[in-house]
């Protein structure tokens, strides 16, 4: 094939993707056109299309449903493929235009993106916080740029701050959680409100003591030691975003760890990941952690002790 022949196939190919999202925007806006009453339309409230104010509609590029539509132009098996992108979040059946990924790909990759970099450097709500009627402590990082330059500071507090801790947190608890932003407030705000009354009501049922749960801004997953010191703790669980990707930025971790103290290895943790939407529930998350708290109680170790047992 001659260069200007694959020119000309590689046009013909982006003219044509190009045809066909404008006649599927087309065929929205005519669907909102018959429904439209001033308000929110139908398409909006399932995820799909949304009303921007004026005369043209916006597709939510980042919804599932649009997730799931297949670029792929005559697939092998399209029946296989579909059934393979119900099952992950990787970015497969995308199609490509000439040696790029076509457009749609490309708009939704760079959505996914700001996305991770939203979660990371916005901050947790303070409704959130306040609905789950915690109070906060903040480590040793003056703002958000120290603690991502500065992990180490995001793993200690001042002498007021565990001063504080100690004055309104219960001592001696057989459990302390806490919870925490670390690389993603916006796991926080998915996540918080459903994962913390499920382990606590857990724990409580089991006749295990909690003790009084709180929130840490700018914290590091280390920061657990200093507060199971302060507490007498014998475990400590804490529920921090984790480090957003491009597939999500809701994933929160739970670090788990028994008799936690100050320069411990890492292996001592016991940790529970993938908590997301996408991944594994929040409820069921938090039953699952209730019990295997338990399980650590019980065993009185965590991390790679327990695995050895």
């Amino acid at each position: 094939m001659t260069d200007k022949k694959m020119i000309e196939d590689i046009v013909a190919q982006v003219l044509s993707e190009i045809g066909s999202l404008q006649a599927a925007a087309e065929g929205a806006k005519a669907e909102l056109d018959g429904s439209f009453d001033g308000g929110i339309s139908e398409a909006d409230s399932s995820g799909g299309i949304s009303d921007n104010g004026g005369d043209e509609a916006i597709e939510d590029i980042t919804s599932s449903e649009s997730r799931a539509v297949l670029l792929l132009k005559d697939p092998e098996d399209y029946d296989a493929l579909i059934r393979m992108k119900s099952k992950t979040t990787a970015r497969i059946g995308v199609g490509r235009a000439g040696g790029r990924l076509n457009t749609r790909t490309m708009i939704t990759l760079r959505a996914d993106h700001a996305a991770a970099k939203d979660a990371v450097f916005l901050d947790v709500g303070e409704e959130i916080i306040k609905r789950l009627g915690l109070f906060e402590i903040q480590t040793k990082c003056a703002d958000k740029n120290t603690f991502l330059t500065r992990p180490d500071l995001g793993r200690s507090f001042s002498d007021d701050a565990i001063k504080e801790i100690k004055t309104r947190c219960r001592p001696n608890p057989d459990v302390q959680i806490y919870l925490s932003d670390g690389l993603s407030s916006t796991a926080i705000n998915a996540n918080a409100e459903k994962i913390l009354p499920a382990i606590t009501e857990g724990l409580t049922s089991r006749g295990i003591s909690v003790g009084t749960p709180f929130f840490v801004r700018f914290g590091r997953v280390g920061a657990q030691e200093e507060i199971a010191e302060a507490l007498g703790a014998k475990v400590v669980c804490v529920l921090i975003g984790e480090r957003p990707g491009l597939a999500t930025s809701e994933s929160m971790s739970a670090y788990i760890t028994y008799e936690a103290r100050v320069g411990m290895p890492e292996s001592r943790r016991t940790v529970v990941s993938n908590i997301h939407s996408g991944g594994t529930a929040a409820v069921e998350a938090g039953a699952y952690i209730a019990e295997l708290i338990e399980k650590i109680l019980n065993a009185k170790a965590s991390g790679v002790d327990l695995a050895n047992r």
